[in-house]
Order: structure tokens, then C-alpha cells, then sequence
């Protein structure tokens, strides 16, 4: 069965100092640099046949160092902005935890995972489904059937998109989802069209 695998870029900056990235492109840090080498070790036990990722330096470079650990530099990389993290709008570049003390922890999280909450002049996560899913299925999902395993290299809420399309994941239940960086979850398509979950450790708050 075609294998789909997702991985969430390395630390970027922004990441260690805790502070809203969205699309404002921030490079990795020495630990976002180091995670991709054990992911390419770990895919270099896997055929991979076509990788995407987002034009987020970020999620470019960290494709790039887990090809080059791989063995697989001669892969074929699409790189397309339907991939990129979701826009915080005015909260890029805030401390997390400083929004957190103005307006609480729930709606800090609303507006970092929920599916409709917007960010002040910002994305919701619908937004972001609406731009990932249907580059999905006119690419990737036409790749997996002509039986390609593929490479996904994004952003938490553009994987987040993806998780919750695969999975079936309501509309509510989507908030309690998150891929920390350097995250590898791999998917196989059975032969009914469907996805399941054969290998990642995302984090699942379901009660």
C-alpha cells in the first residue's frame, strides 16, 4: 500500500522563544537543524518517490537535510504556499505566553488550533483546510494512487489540516491535535481509498 508521510519542520527561532511564526519565514535553529537527521535515517528504510513542502524556509530546509541524510537527494521536491503555516495576522511575531496572560489560555489556544477561530486580521483553520485539501487531492492524493509513497514537509496547522481530512476529525475535536517540530507520522492508503495511522506520536488531548 502507498505510504503518505508527514513531518513537521525542525525548531525554527521563533519556536524557542516561544513566539507566534505564522508566515513570517524563520530559519531553523542548531536543535530544528539536528532533528532532521535522524528523520532521514528513519526514512532511508523507506522508498519515497515525490516530497512537497510549503515556501517556508523553514520547511524547505529541514526537507533538505532529511534528504540529504536519506539517501534520497535525487527525489523530486514541490514546493507550493497551499503548504504553508496558517497567518496569525496580528499576533505574529507575539510572545505566546504574553497573549495568554491578556486574553487567557483558552482563547490563546482557539486561535492556535480551533477550526473557525480567527486570529485579529489573521487565518482561521478552516481557511488554511480550504487551501491544503483540495492542493491534496489534486496532487498528492493523484500520486499515492498511481501507487507513490510521498513526503510531506509543513507547518503544524497545515499538517493539522491534513490530519483532520485523513482522519475524519471533527470540526471540535481538531483543537485537541498538534504535531510538535520534527514530528514523523506516516499513513498508508488501503485499497477502499481510505487512510490509517501505521506510525506518529502526535499529540492527541481527545477525553
Amino acid at each position: 500500500m502507498p505510504k503518505l508521510f508527514l513531518i513537521r519542520h525542525g525548531e525554527s527561532y521563533y519556536n524557542k522563544l516561544n513566539l507566534f511564526t505564522g508566515n513570517l519565514d524563520i530559519p531553523l535553529t542548531d536543535k530544528g537543524g539536528n532533528e532532521p537527521v535522524e528523520l532521514g535515517r528513519l526514512l532511508n528504510n523507506f522508498r519515497v518517490d515525490v516530497a512537497y513542502t510549503s515556501c517556508l524556509s523553514r520547511a524547505q530546509e529541514t526537507l533538505h537535510l532529511i534528504l540529504e541524510h536519506s539517501g534520497h537527494q535525487s527525489m523530486i521536491v514541490f514546493n507550493n504556499a497551499a503548504l504553508n503555516e496558517h497567518d496569525y495576522g496580528k499576533l505574529s511575531g507575539k510572545n505566546k505566553s504574553e497573549i495568554e496572560e491578556k486574553y487567557g489560555a483558552k482563547q490563546l489556544n482557539l486561535w492556535g488550533r480551533s477550526f473557525t477561530a480567527m486570529p485579529p486580521d489573521g487565518e482561521s483553520l478552516r481557511e488554511t483546510f480550504h487551501r491544503v485539501i483540495p492542493f491534496f487531492k489534486k496532487y498528492i492524493l493523484r500520486d499515492l494512487k498511481q501507487n507513490k509513497n510521498v513526503l510531506i514537509v509543513a507547518h503544524v496547522n497545515s499538517l493539522q489540516a491534513l490530519i483532520k481530512e485523513l482522519e475524519g476529525i471533527s470540526d471540535i475535536d481538531i483543537v485537541n491535535i498538534e504535531a510538535g517540530t520534527g514530528e514523523f507520522i506516516c499513513y498508508e492508503l488501503d485499497k477502499s481509498g481510505s487512510f490509517f495511522c501505521v506510525s506518529g506520536t502526535y499529540k492527541k488531548k481527545h477525553k
